[in-house]
């Protein structure tokens, strides 16, 4: 099932076209007017986000998320991910369309009156829903709230063009960067300012659905309707149903990992007979590679509840490895490895495809405070291996403070670390992703795809490095 909101097609009281579930309306809603709960909820989250930096999967969590999401039935929770999604990826031509029709600029402290515009103007923009429905439920928004009520004509008059100028306004919102400009400006001095804006227009596609395979990528492509990838794994097209429901999954044939994160793990290359650690490990994606490349693996990670679902997936499919409950940074085992990946916690703004929230509650002094701790928890993966063993570090941020800088500054302060570059003959089409120095840097621009299957992948870097003494 394609995660890509913008063709759904949403009736007027919220529900997905088709979806006759009978529930829909928040118990706790102020309005009675069909439709007012997931906008309502739409708008509250929205905020949340954005002013208050909160991370929408916590809040869309069916048990505790946002009581208003909570509320409402599961085909109003369509409703609602789609608005989020839509109006996240394009806030900043949102915003750009509704400062181009004001007078004057919102006082200050409208934000309740912002997110109100803009929760309706990414309805009518982005989304299959009904112009006027938009319209009627955000007006009623506006009278609903005292801090609004006064402003409900606004609402009205700004939604409506909005509605009359549609292709005018999509047309002239092409040209405003869909991202945050603090980010933006980073990427610039990273890649250069023609490649920061592919990768900002590439984000505005929601990503597609790819699986790892045990083995025989090319006979589960033909049974998945998918299509190979250089990295081994499948790509799915967009089908209808649950993950769950296709063939190979409740046999443990195959999992969900984005074509990205299946790099890091093959860098080892075959693993039989090695003792291995998988740092940071849940939820298993990366353990599970580890031992169908044959080593012996002991996946670690600080969270107790991680790792029981870690457990559960390597249970569907078939695997084992033993797990251990520690805080990476102070993790001493008894004997060193042979090798450790460490897929360190980052900014993750390399997959802001499915994660569009990213960039808005993140910034400049998070990408500072995450490169600092994976610095740390580098140095310390590099005292975890033998003599000669091999270290692979990876994260699936696009920011190069975060991955070359940082790898830098360790190789060139540490005697007993080596790089050991990545050859581009041995990745057939994501040449372009092996760096002059041999490391990995996708972008979510690469791997272009045709015959209907969606292009591009999560931005990663993966580096190899080497323990000499």
């Amino acid at each position: 099932m394609s995660s890509d909101n913008k063709n759904k097609r949403f009736n007027k009281d919220g529900k997905q076209a088709g979806n006759h579930s009978g529930q829909g309306r928040s118990r706790d809603s102020v309005s009675s007017k069909p439709g007012f709960a997931a906008r309502a909820a739409a708008a509250k989250i929205l905020s949340a986000v954005i002013d208050r930096k909160t991370p929408l999967d916590g809040m869309l969590d069916a048990e505790g998320g946002n009581p208003a999401y909570k509320a409402l039935g599961d085909s109003v929770r369509a409703l609602v991910r789609a608005i989020l999604n839509s109006a996240l990826r394009h806030l900043p031509r949102i915003e750009a369309a509704i400062a181009s029709l004001l007078d004057s600029p919102l006082p200050e402290g409208a934000r309740a009156l912002h997110h109100v515009l803009v929760v309706g103007a990414a309805q009518m923009l982005y989304l299959d829903v009904p112009d006027h429905s938009a319209v009627d439920i955000a007006v009623e928004q506006a009278n609903q709230d005292p801090r609004n009520r006064r402003f409900a004509k606004l609402v009205n008059a700004i939604l409506r063009r909005i509605g009359r100028e549609k292709q005018e306004i999509l047309s002239g919102g092409a040209d405003v960067p869909a991202m945050p400009k603090w980010f933006l400006s980073r990427l610039e001095a990273a890649y250069g300012r023609q490649a920061a804006l592919k990768i900002s227009d590439t984000q505005l596609e929601p990503a597609a659905i790819d699986v790892t395979v045990k083995s025989d990528a090319e006979g589960w492509a033909k049974r998945l309707n998918g299509v190979v990838l250089p990295t081994g794994g499948v790509r799915l097209a967009a089908f209808e149903g649950s993950i769950p429901s296709l063939d190979g999954f409740t046999e443990g044939e195959w999992w969900v990992q984005d074509a990205a994160a299946s790099i890091p793990a093959k860098l080892f290359g075959s693993l039989a007979g090695q003792r291995v650690v998988d740092l940071c490990a849940a939820p298993g994606g990366k353990t599970a590679q580890l031992i169908l490349a044959g080593g012996k693996v002991t996946a670690l990670d600080q969270s107790a509840n991680r790792l029981k679902r870690l457990s559960g997936n390597l249970a569907r499919l078939g695997l084992e490895a033993e797990t251990v409950v520690a805080d990476m940074a102070k993790f001493q085992p008894g004997d060193l490895f042979d090798a450790a990946l460490l897929d360190a916690p980052c900014s993750s703004t390399g997959t802001t495809r499915r994660h569009p929230d990213v960039l808005w509650t993140k910034g400049p002094e998070d990408i500072a405070k995450l490169a600092a701790l994976q610095e740390r928890l580098l140095r310390h993966a590099l005292t975890l291996v033998k003599p000669g063993g091999i270290v692979v570090f990876s994260n699936c941020s696009l920011d190069p403070e975060e991955g070359e800088d940082l790898v830098a500054r360790v190789v060139s302060d540490t005697d007993a670390v080596e790089r050991v570059p990545i050859s581009p003959e041995d990745w057939p089409g994501l040449e372009a992703a092996i760096s002059s120095l041999g490391a990995f840097r996708t972008t979510p621009d690469m791997l272009p795809l045709s015959g209907g299957f969606a292009s591009g992948l999560d931005g990663f870097f993966a580096v190899v490095l080497r323990r000499t003494h």
